[in-house]
């Protein structure tokens, strides 16, 4: 069977996007980041209401309506993408995928087929699932004979608040406290002037207009995907995948940083969104996301264990992180035009590399949505030097079992 591959999915995209956070960032910030939940900030759009409720008299305002602007993709003017903007209608899904039907992938099984899923069945959403389940208990098997390194967990996977663990962060492996990466980390691609586009946190309501453009323009992106989100909204999963989009795990609840947790509470976030993607993909994913990119040596040992490679994002000491910053955007604590201008001095940045490149992006609000297709997205397609696509790989990243 062929599979896909890290730089064949991620650095095969011709736009560079990818976003590392810095070592320390300040604890507001931090915060704000932490906090996302598929409810978007105030002043977008939310979620669509559950089956059977009635639509309040004093409801949200219709949504906005905007013209084709200079970009010419209907999204508003960077000025007014900040957070409390008007909001659009969201899309309804432009095809549906039957069970059986094949994905764009040699030698993938077809599409299973799925019964409608028992909430009851799965772990509470937007919070770290109990490491005492009969499932996670099966899980912790797939540890046995691998050498996990007995770290303590840290608190609050933050450096401020443990300041022993932070110190120790170089032998720890803690990428959260000094940048730490190893041998195993995918952390840009192979060849020089190549980006690799990365979405983190949905699916969302707002998926779909992203995957809409990302067609338009042929482009493939990978897709990190919140379980419990999945759980919500599978069939734009399936959408992503059926696009030949790779999609990876980024945890069940992106609640709270994984090295804060005890070693069957990784398994349980990591185990959880494998199952749910292979529930309704019929395929396992083989590489994962932590959320904030908070990984050590443990963490790194127990996902390496249950066959997902870590996959972040650039960082060098000449150029920083390659962030983004359009979770701010959607925060209130920057405004569309600072994280434009924080896109630019990447890809400037990027030029001078001597590898490729992936930055981080996020799906899960509009907000975030419209600034990639609207703004850094074209930019990086008409970005001079031009920036290549590769499909050069050797790392499998989506399995059958």
């Amino acid at each position: 069977m062929r599979f896909y591959s890290i730089p064949a999915a991620l650095c095969v995209l011709s736009l560079p996007v990818f976003a590392h956070a810095d070592n320390l960032k300040a604890r507001h910030e931090r915060i704000a980041h932490k906090r996302q939940t598929t409810s978007p900030p105030p002043g977008s759009s939310g979620a669509a209401p559950p089956p059977g409720a009635t639509p309040s008299s004093s409801g949200p305002p219709p949504p906005a309506t905007f013209t084709a602007l200079d970009t010419g993709t209907g999204i508003p003017p960077l000025s007014s993408i900040t957070s409390g903007m008007p909001t659009q209608a969201t899309l309804a899904p432009s095809v549906t995928f039957t069970p059986g039907a094949s994905p764009p992938v040699s030698g993938a099984p077809p599409l299973p087929s799925r019964a409608p899923f028992v909430i009851a069945d799965w772990p509470p959403v937007n919070v770290v699932p109990p490491g005492n389940s009969p499932e996670v208990t099966e899980w912790m098997k797939e540890l046995d004979g691998h050498n996990i390194p007995d770290l303590s967990p840290t608190i609050n996977g933050s450096c401020e608040d443990d300041p022993k663990a932070a110190a120790d962060s170089a032998s720890r492996g803690w990428w959260t406290c000094g940048g730490i990466t190893r041998a195993t980390d995918i952390v840009n691609c192979p060849d020089k002037l190549t980006w690799g586009i990365s979405f983190d946190d949905g699916p969302s309501p707002y998926t779909r207009k992203l995957l809409k453009y990302l067609d338009e323009k042929d482009l493939k992106a990978m897709f990190f995907v919140v379980g419990s989100r999945i759980l919500e909204r599978p069939e734009i999963l399936v959408e992503e995948y059926m696009a030949g989009h790779e999609i990876s795990v980024h945890t069940w609840s992106h609640s709270k940083p994984l090295t804060s947790l005890t070693n069957a509470e990784v398994v349980a976030e990591l185990g959880w969104t494998r199952k749910i993607i292979k529930d309704v993909l019929g395929v396992s994913p083989t590489t994962f996301r932590p959320p904030w990119g908070d990984i050590d040596d443990r963490v790194r040992a127990i996902s390496m264990a249950m066959g997902m490679i870590p996959i972040l994002w650039t960082s060098t000491p000449a150029t920083g992180p390659f962030d983004t910053n359009d979770w701010k955007v959607a925060g209130g604590l920057v405004p569309g035009p600072a994280s434009f201008d924080t896109f630019n001095a990447i890809l400037g940045n990027a030029s001078t590399m001597e590898t490729g490149f992936i930055v981080l992006q996020h799906d899960l609000y509009e907000i975030t949505v419209d600034l990639a297709i609207g703004y850094t997205l074209n930019a990086a397609q008409t970005h001079s030097p031009a920036f290549n696509v590769s499909t050069d790989s050797s790392v499998e990243v989506v399995r059958q079992s």
